[in-house]
């Protein structure tokens, strides 16, 4: 199994722990140590799943808009975005519990125009403030379709680390990598109004792989 190259440090502590626990464990409880090994086990076994990486077969697109994140669409929505944007927009939001890859892809192919991180507070992702007062990341790209397309990375009250490798000018190729979200978060689409939406609330998505809504061309 492929691990993201977040995982380092992570499982580099995990690891360290899981030996000094289970050493101390068997030395004072003996047999009654795999009381405490076992779980642990499973917990570590948990990190290396978190961090995985699949293998998919991204596809071009151009009108399609594509998943960025593996999880469940919780909201679809007309609001206004007031930071890019500064219009009303469709909101599409996915949140990601901690077994979901947590990988952070493009929805949209096209030039990376904005970028911007802000720091916050961390309320549980599905909260409908999280995505304005929570840690975050704001990313615009303008789209193959001359539309403006707004994506927010959005850390969750587990979520304490978010990374996005992208950098104004670059080419953001609709289903591939950008950033990564460690630990339960969202991610927010913001879509034009005349956008086809074809995801639903409630449909469980694959990152880089679902269409969830068309742009007119």
């Amino acid at each position: 199994m492929k691990l993201h190259r977040e995982s380092k440090g992570t499982i580099t502590v995990a690891t360290i722990l899981f030996i000094i626990i289970g050493v101390v464990a068997i030395y004072f409880l003996k047999i009654w140590s795999l009381l405490i090994i076992m779980p642990l086990l499973l917990v570590y076994s948990l990190v290396f799943w978190f961090f995985r990486v699949p293998n998919r077969d991204i596809l071009e697109h151009r009108e399609n808009v594509i998943a960025p994140v593996d999880g469940k669409v919780v909201m679809i929505k007309e609001v206004e975005e007031t930071e890019f944007l500064k219009e009303k927009a469709i909101q599409v939001s996915i949140f990601m519990s901690p077994l979901n890859v947590h990988i952070c892809r493009y929805p949209v192919s096209g030039e990376v125009i904005y970028k911007k991180y802000h720091s916050g507070k961390y309320l549980v992702a599905w909260h409908e403030k999280s995505s304005t007062e929570n840690e975050r990341t704001t990313v615009a790209v303008q789209s193959m379709t001359n539309h403006k397309i707004v994506f927010r990375q959005i850390a969750g009250y587990v979520a304490r680390r978010i990374v996005f490798y992208c950098n104004k000018g670059d080419q953001a190729k609709a289903g591939h990598e950008f950033g990564f979200i460690k630990f339960g978060s969202r991610m927010d689409v913001f879509l034009p109004l005349d956008t086809e939406i074809i995801c639903k609330i409630g449909d469980i998505t694959k990152g880089g792989l679902d269409v969830i809504a068309r742009m007119k061309d």
